[in-house]
């Protein structure tokens, strides 16, 4: 992606949190049919390797994952949190004039290679991650084993596995960070006033790189 030095955001701690916080990830493949794209939950794993590897799960009855070689090119995309940024926010509206619209956003990218396995030891595994990670916070977890087995046997012949292992890794963090200081915190006011805490969060973080 088009990733400017001053949105560059390529530590590998950073992004594995943001995409185990982000969940889902919109999984594109190139197959017989030309590209395809899913969305799906996956899950970070910090190894092999330097980037690690995204595990997860497709339907069986998707194509993408016939359609798709294995070891075969793929990229996950995460998104984070976005907002609209309006000139209005800025002080140097009322100095100059000179600025436009924007948008604010965070972005992951995971590229690598992508395979996809039917082992039923460890699609039971992966399910029961999602879950447990997805229900944690909740005051009365559910968990696979809450389910009747003979149902978690159906529906686990109704998946295939999906392995990401992540060849190339980057994140964008566009948070007003070109800039002035002034003009941040206009962002980062604008942004409290309509709701909107968590990228005001960020704003409020930003410097020239956050790389």
């Amino acid at each position: 992606m088009y990733l400017p030095e001053h949105f560059a955001e390529l530590r590998v701690e950073i992004l594995h949190a943001a995409l185990e916080h982000a969940g889902l990830a919109t999984l594109v493949t190139s197959g017989v049919d030309g590209l395809d794209a899913g969305h799906v939950p996956l899950l970070v794993e910090p190894g092999p390797g330097p980037y690690g590897r995204l595990v997860g799960h497709l339907a069986r009855s998707n194509p993408q994952w016939r359609a798709t070689a294995d070891g075969s090119p793929a990229l996950a995309i995460v998104l984070g949190p976005d907002a609209y940024v309006t000139p209005s926010w800025y002080p140097s509206k009322r100095e100059s004039g000179r600025v436009v619209p924007t948008w604010n956003y965070v972005a992951i990218h995971a590229h690598g290679t992508v395979r996809f396995f039917q082992d039923r030891d460890r699609l039971l595994a992966v399910v029961g991650r999602l879950t447990d990670r997805h229900e944690r916070s909740r005051a009365h977890p559910w968990k696979v084993a809450d389910a009747p087995p003979d149902y978690v046997e159906a529906m686990l012949s109704g998946i295939v596995g999906v392995e990401l292992a992540i060849t190339r890794l980057e994140g964008k963090w566009k948070a007003s960070q070109n800039r002035s200081e002034a003009d941040r915190r206009g962002v980062e006011e604008g942004l409290r006033l309509q709701g909107d805490e968590e990228m005001a969060e960020l704003v409020r973080g930003s410097s020239g790189s956050s790389g």
